[in-house]
């Protein structure tokens, strides 16, 4: 079988430095959630804005190239210095998310403004890179983390104009990092800095593997069906108490997917199937319940007949054989 080549990230840069007069670049602002906003910037940063995005990561490259800079896949990822990561960028649930919505939905994005949205749950900063290559227009991506402490809001901001202080003449400014963090790449992640881009898309490497090991396990014991850009690893990851407790399951011994169904049929639980007998898995709340079902989380009172979930089994002792009063 061939082997796909990993993206090389020295050939990019090349590419890129061949043709920055001719890289049309625009900005987006995302919130906690990942939800992207347009923004506009005046025709005066435009220098600043491919320099800080576009042309400090692509003269990083090449310059340190020649220094010994390597170029590893991001399972290697050990901190060191004069190493830039690669990555999937959909083992990236979230980044893979804002880059699809800014792709797919860009008629429909909001335009940014503080009087409409806080800028308080900004989170970070994406700028989208197009220029003309030989088999269409091009893209990539270049993405920094936004800190509260970058923001200067103006109501509580002086500004020095020659040997005075006036008042702040911008509802917020913003200090902009100059620092090289994330940039993306035709369905590949390249990493500068390790700790901002886990923290920028909340990225788990040791959570993901995990996940992934239990989503094989679970989708070779069960039919599973998810709604379109959802998959098992990717919702376990960002679930980690869900994770959590399916891995200290043994899923092979677990109950087979009828009695599983009876039993979320016996809970009155809207565990829906589709016509193949797949279980349709359409968010995070279904494979909660999926889960919890698989764990036997639910119980009927045989006292009250009402229906509880348990939030916490301890597994008691065995009784210690008094004999029955009377």
């Amino acid at each position: 079988m061939e082997t796909e080549e990993p993206f090389d990230v020295f050939l990019w840069a090349n590419q890129i430095d061949a043709v920055k007069n001719n890289v049309s670049a625009e900005l987006f602002l995302f919130n906690k959630n990942y939800t992207p906003y347009k923004i506009r910037y005046s025709d005066k940063l435009t220098g600043a804005v491919k320099s800080l995005f576009m042309q400090e990561a692509v003269s990083y490259i090449i310059k340190e190239a020649e220094k010994g800079l390597e170029c590893r896949d991001y399972e290697k990822a050990d901190g060191e210095e004069k190493v830039v990561y690669r990555a999937s960028l959909s083992k990236a649930s979230r980044a893979e998310t804002l880059i699809q919505l800014i792709e797919r939905e860009y008629k429909d994005l909001d335009d940014f403004t503080e009087n409409e949205y806080d800028f308080k749950k900004v989170k970070g900063i994406i700028a989208k890179f197009t220029y003309p290559g030989e088999d269409g227009m091009k893209t990539f991506y270049v993405a920094k983390l936004l800190p509260a402490s970058s923001a200067l809001r103006g109501a509580s901001s002086w500004e020095i104009n020659g040997e005075s202080f006036e008042p702040f003449s911008a509802q917020i400014a913003l200090k902009m990092p100059d620092d090289n963090q994330v940039a993306i790449v035709d369905g590949t992640i390249i990493v500068f800095n390790q700790a901002k881009f886990e923290n920028l898309f909340q990225y788990d490497f040791k959570s993901q593997v995990l996940a992934e090991a239990k989503a094989k396990e679970l989708t070779e014991k069960y039919k599973l069906s998810f709604s379109e850009g959802l998959t098992l690893d990717g919702l376990l990851a960002d679930k980690k108490p869900l994770l959590k407790k399916v891995q200290a399951m043994d899923i092979a011994s677990e109950m087979p997917q009828d009695k599983l169904l009876d039993y979320a049929d016996e809970m009155q639980l809207e565990l829906m199937t589709d016509d193949d007998g797949s279980i349709i898995i359409m968010d995070d709340k279904d494979l909660t319940m999926f889960v919890n079902l698989l764990n036997e989380d639910y119980y009927i009172s045989p006292v009250n007949g009402k229906r509880y979930e348990i939030k916490s089994k301890k597994l008691l002792g065995e009784p210690d054989g008094e004999p029955p009063r009377g």
